[in-house]
């Protein structure tokens, strides 16, 4: 019996000297056990950094960089009304388009920018010919579908722009990664990656066939 008094003693004290009397102050810095990342390294609004050649902890917005959320004031919705196609995927009746927006040129510069983009943001899940076998795959994410698919060739221009806008099932929205204008080029790229996995004799221009040792 000793012997558990003298266990609760050490207890006590061992309590106490840790966390003090209750009610009591102190000056010495606290005892975190689980810092939660409260003491990281960080700049604070309008401070200065010795880093950066101006001095500003404040950066100026990169070149390129996409908005964040949109408010619904009139100048607003006049600027979607002006060019919804472009920035939502459907016409004026809200259907999908099944064709690129009249702002959007398809060109090599074009078509060089959404495989850039398809590569940087796509193709860790969709897999460089978009056949769904990225290199997440090999981590357990073995539902990403294939572009290839009777069904997902079928979709309407605007309607994949629509998924890239706004995401489906663990695919998250990249409305924040990729202008308008970038969606629209992945979409290009996707209708590219598509068209070849299925392309024929047919689609080889007539002065390329001589190549394939095609008369």
């Amino acid at each position: 019996m000793r012997y558990v008094y003298l266990t609760l003693f050490l207890i006590v004290v061992l309590g106490v000297s840790i966390f003090g009397f209750r009610g009591s102050l102190s000056t010495r810095t606290p005892l975190e056990v689980f810092p939660d990342m409260d003491h990281q390294a960080k700049y604070k609004p309008q401070a200065q950094s010795a880093f950066f050649a101006d001095g500003r902890a404040d950066r100026p917005t990169p070149a390129g960089a996409v908005a964040f959320g949109r408010t619904t004031d009139v100048a607003d919705a006049a600027f979607l009304k002006a060019d919804g196609q472009l920035h939502t995927g459907k016409d004026d009746k809200g259907a999908f388009i099944g064709a690129f927006p009249s702002a959007i040129t398809v060109d090599a510069k074009f078509m060089e920018r959404g495989q850039d983009r398809y590569t940087i943001y796509c193709a860790p899940c969709h897999g460089a010919i978009g056949d769904g076998n990225g290199i997440t795959k090999q981590y357990g994410m073995g539902a990403t579908p294939t572009y290839h698919d009777e069904r997902l060739r079928k979709l309407a221009e605007g309607e994949i722009f629509n998924v890239i806008t706004h995401g489906k099932g663990n695919m998250l929205s990249y409305a924040d990664k990729l202008s308008a204008e970038d969606r629209w080029a992945v979409v290009a790229y996707v209708r590219a990656l598509q068209r070849a996995a299925h392309a024929t004799i047919a689609d080889v221009p007539p002065g390329n066939k001589s190549e394939l040792g095609i008369k």
